[in-house]
């Protein structure tokens, strides 16, 4: 067998074609957008970004984090994601964020013009058979999979965890009132962020319109679940008066050049596109009803005239149940020429599903290729990941983003600090991610 079948074209789809395309072997591509599409997604470009346009922070000087060691990574193993990131990559301080369109075009464009991959433009219904004419397969469907294709899956997978996602609004930037707003990063750290400060009252005034406002309530709202990391403004608001303040509207180093000093509450707005035309609201994930998004978030100073590019939306997330569902190779436990790869396996976030892509395209290459299935060592933040979808209790699973948390546990002297903690594992990372891929050559 020379040719794979790979189930949807996002992050993790893409990838995995790449990894395989570029390995010599025969990639058969399918998406069904633009033909069906999902409650998320506009477009038939693949590798559309849906969510917040920025895909987290990089290893920049002494700034160490997760999300950096695992970018380091990628580019060590010439993910295609990560470069087209890169390529079309937007002003965010100290993150890697994208122009949505440039970033999916060039994606389309790599993708389709591979000679190794066919894009098949159709739904994929079900489950490859093992003795089926797809044979080997990537399942890399995403979170909003197709119901029927998702059907399928549980009758293989069991038991599957739904989580609750919603997507922050654009606003055109020409709309913003620039006399309301000051330009600043953090800490005086560039000037990447437009910053909206809001006094006392006005952070009251805006936090009751925002709890009473209407919602976009899901169908079994009563067992709904969120995914921490994504939550809804409002839902977050529900936790307490100050929880936007200590969240999405921390006023920490910004400092206001109007006052000389940090306002009581702020809402960032981070550049959207290439040409600098649109922002979106960080960290505004909302459910809320359109034109009570609109009401609400215009009571933020400097978006009193606010035009919304786009609006936000609430969608239903589908992973499994990887320590119950998945192999150590990302393979179904009752199906071993399937592999998952993406958001579907239990990891969250766009680098994060990209890495999980990564894993199944090379393991399915080696599958095809006759040889021995490879693991990520423990050390590296890809094979953190892994090891969190193997060893998880899996009755407390539930999707993760990559964390110095996941890493293995430092042993032997006093370590100083977060930054001094991140850096031994940068390091550690590093040197057994490079011996690893030195190991893959052999």
């Amino acid at each position: 067998m020379n040719s794979i079948t790979i189930i949807g074209a996002g992050l993790a789809g893409c990838e995995s074609s790449w990894q395989l395309a570029n390995r010599g072997f025969t990639v058969n591509l399918y998406e069904m957008r633009p033909a069906l599409l999902t409650p998320a997604h506009k477009t038939g470009l693949l590798a559309e970004i849906v969510c917040s346009n920025s895909l987290g922070s990089e290893n920049k000087d002494d700034r160490i984090s997760a999300a950096g060691i695992l970018k380091e990574e990628l580019e060590l193993s010439g993910s295609l994601i990560l470069s087209c990131a890169k390529e079309s990559r937007v002003p965010a301080g100290g993150a890697l964020a994208v122009d949505r369109e440039v970033f999916s075009q060039l994606v389309t464009q790599k993708i389709t013009s591979h000679p190794k991959i066919n894009l098949v433009r159709e739904e994929f219904l079900h489950v490859p058979d093992s003795d089926s004419e797809s044979g080997l397969a990537i399942i890399a469907s995403g979170p909003l999979t197709s119901d029927r294709l998702a059907d399928s899956l549980k009758s293989l997978a069991g038991e599957r965890i739904y989580f609750y996602d919603a997507v922050a609004p654009v606003i055109m930037k020409d709309s913003i009132n620039m006399s309301k707003v000051f330009v600043s990063g953090r800490y005086g750290r560039g000037d990447d962020y437009i910053n909206c400060p809001l006094n006392r009252e006005e952070y009251f005034a805006f936090y009751d319109a925002l709890i009473h406002a209407e919602r976009n309530l899901p169908h079994d709202f009563e067992n709904n679940k969120y995914f921490e990391g994504c939550m809804p403004v409002e839902a977050l608001a529900d936790r307490g008066r100050d929880t936007l303040r200590f969240g999405p509207m921390k006023p920490r180093g910004l400092i206001n050049p109007a006052t000389g000093r940090e306002p009581f509450a702020a809402v960032q707005l981070r550049q959207d596109n290439f040409d600098g035309t649109l922002y979106n609201l960080v960290g505004f994930q909302t459910g809320l009803k359109w034109g009570e998004q609109k009401r609400v978030f215009s009571m933020i100073p400097g978006l009193e005239n606010a035009e919304f590019a786009r609006l936000g939306v609430m969608h239903r997330n589908t992973s499994v149940n990887a320590p119950v569902v998945l192999d150590e190779f990302l393979r179904l436990r009752e199906r071993n020429n399937i592999f998952l790869a993406g958001q579907i396996t239990g990891v969250e976030g766009y680098m994060e599903s990209t890495a999980m892509g990564l894993v199944a395209g090379i393991n399915a290459s080696r599958l095809l290729a006759g040889k021995e299935l490879v693991s990520w060592p423990r050390e590296s933040a890809i094979g953190s990941l892994l090891h969190y979808l193997r060893t998880t209790e899996s009755k407390h699973f539930q999707p993760m983003n990559i964390n110095l948390g996941l890493f293995p546990e430092i042993s032997g002297g006093k370590i100083k600090g977060k930054q001094e903690r991140a850096k031994i594992h940068r390091d550690k990372a590093i040197d057994s991610f490079k011996k690893f891929l030195e190991a893959l050559l052999l």
